[in-house]
């Protein structure tokens, strides 16, 4: 949440044409109750796209999940892995774990409504739920209910007793469990996320399951996903980082002539340039200057010119 909305999604499809791309997670309330442009709005260029919806009454996700077929989204997807305090008091994220009747019940129905894709992203498990029983009998009860595609973060859930932030990286990654749940249910898609940093790795976990999901590395160093569609879809390489920021300045120049600010869209791009010379100076220079009133499509040419310098 707050990391891959719009302007990082537009940014990331300039790096790779294949992947699929996922929203941040939003609320059945937002949707149903709130600024509904504001939280589904996306750029044609950004497909395909996955809306991530987070809730747990059933009615509720059926329409929301109709709403997105609307909208053109590709997939839709319920999240039963986020740990935060403020998912858990909402009644979704990875506490849905302890339900999984409920998760189906969540499920089916948004099946009934849209003809997309419908998928579940969870843990392994959460808190003292048994291991891979557990995490069985749920993946069964969401097969029952005709689900085909679980995105599995491959780390326990503390809810009691670690931050959101602990939850990223503190429960130990437990692949293996991953695996063999992909070898007891051949029939269903299988896509791993946790703690994948590099185009090998993914190699590597393809060998044994059907998918990887890519998030902190994604985030942190972009320059990663222009390898994607090359080394994992047998396409064509992606931009070099030069290129990708040169790709970019037609979308700022059009989205802030809507009023947008610069640092909401160049704040996904510090970290393109990860492990290039310059790269220190590229993102002090849009860190100190892009969030200036007025601040335009020149202070990432004159952030680029910095890299290209100390190149």
């Amino acid at each position: 949440m707050d990391w891959s909305d719009r302007h990082c999604r537009y940014f990331w499809r300039l790096l790779t044409k294949e992947a699929l791309l996922y929203t941040e997670m939003v609320t059945t309330g937002a949707i149903l109750h709130g600024d509904r442009e504001s939280h589904l709005d996306f750029d044609a260029a950004e497909q395909p796209l996955a809306l991530q919806l987070g809730g747990s009454d059933p009615e509720e996700l059926a329409r929301c999940a109709a709403i997105a077929e609307e909208w053109g989204y590709s997939e839709v997807n319920l999240n039963c892995g986020c740990p935060s305090d403020r998912v858990k008091k909402g009644r979704f994220g990875a506490c849905l774990m302890a339900e999984p009747d409920l998760v189906a019940e969540c499920m089916a129905a948004m099946r009934s409504a849209v003809a997309i894709p419908v998928t579940v992203k969870h843990r392994i498990g959460i808190d003292d739920m048994e291991d891979y029983p557990g995490l069985t009998r749920f993946v069964e009860a969401q097969a029952a209910a005709g689900v085909s595609t679980f995105i599995v973060h491959a780390r326990k859930a503390w809810l009691n007793g670690l931050s959101p932030k602990e939850n990223r990286e503190v429960p130990p990654l437990k692949y293996d469990m991953v695996y063999q749940l992909k070898r007891d249910y051949p029939e269903l898609e299988i896509v791993l996320n946790g703690g994948i940093n590099s185009i090998a790795e993914c190699q590597a976990h393809l060998s044994q399951l059907d998918g990887v999901m890519l998030g902190r590395a994604a985030y942190q160093t972009p320059g990663l996903l222009a390898e994607v569609d090359s080394a994992l879809f047998g396409g064509e390489p992606g931009p070099t980082p030069a290129e990708a920021v040169t790709a970019m300045l037609p979308y700022i120049e059009r989205e802030l002539s809507k009023g947008r600010r610069l640092n909401h869209i160049t704040r996904h791009m510090l970290g393109l340039f990860q492990g290039v010379p310059g790269a220190r100076r590229f993102r002090r220079h849009l860190s100190e200057n892009a969030f200036r009133d007025g601040a335009g499509p020149e202070v990432l040419e004159q952030a680029l010119a910095m890299v290209s310098v100390a190149a």
